[in-house]
């Protein structure tokens, strides 16, 4: 295979990765360069009822919108690999087992962690079993957050009252959700609003 090959399929496979976006800390900024994100975003709040903001909140915790983002992986003696701590993946970082539990009880068998429409949905589906379940405000992304990272079972047992650095991360959430929130309210319009440009 000579090198203008190589090249180009290097190139190619470069393009095709999801990049995250340049200003994830504005979500106007974000929705304007990520096209299809608003609607994906909508979409999931229209079926289940979790504010976008909240949704972003969540995302922007778990990964920065990276869309193969994983938990690091350790390694022994500096050059042996060891397994990573979770099987967290993705924008969402669903973990194995919560993830199939989704696709089965959403019917979302196509689903994958790194598409983003469907780690929009996913936080959504999740969060609204929290409001039903536990009874948890949609609009409560500091409480909605800790039952993302516990599990419904470890919110119930209040894990996360022993894990301080966790309760600061959701009140991070919280404030980042209300910052998106405001964001929102400057462009919202605009982005439901089809032939706007920029």
């Amino acid at each position: 295979m000579n090198k203008p090959v190589i090249l180009f399929m290097l190139l190619s496979l470069i393009a095709c990765t999801a990049l995250p976006p340049k200003n994830s800390d504005n979500i106007c900024t974000t929705f304007r360069e990520k096209e299809g994100w608003y609607d994906d975003a909508k979409n999931s709040f229209n079926k289940w009822g979790v504010p976008i903001f909240v949704q972003m909140a969540i995302m922007h915790q778990e990964s920065h919108f990276v869309a193969d983002a994983q938990p690091p992986r350790p390694w022994l003696l500096g050059f042996i690999p060891l397994p990573r701590a979770s099987s967290a993946y993705g924008y969402a970082q669903a973990k194995d087992e919560t993830w199939d539990h989704y696709q089965d009880k959403a019917g979302c068998w196509g689903a994958d962690r790194d598409e983003f429409s469907d780690a929009t949905d996913f936080i959504g589906w999740y969060c609204n079993i929290s409001n039903t379940r536990l009874g948890i405000s949609k609009l409560d992304a500091k409480n909605l957050y800790l039952a993302y990272h516990e599990g419904h079972g470890g919110y119930q047992r209040k894990t996360y009252l022993q894990k301080t650095g966790l309760v600061q991360i959701a009140d991070k959430v919280a404030r980042r959700a209300k910052l998106f929130q405001s964001q929102l309210g400057e462009c919202q319009h605009d982005l439901e609003n089809k032939g706007w440009f920029f």
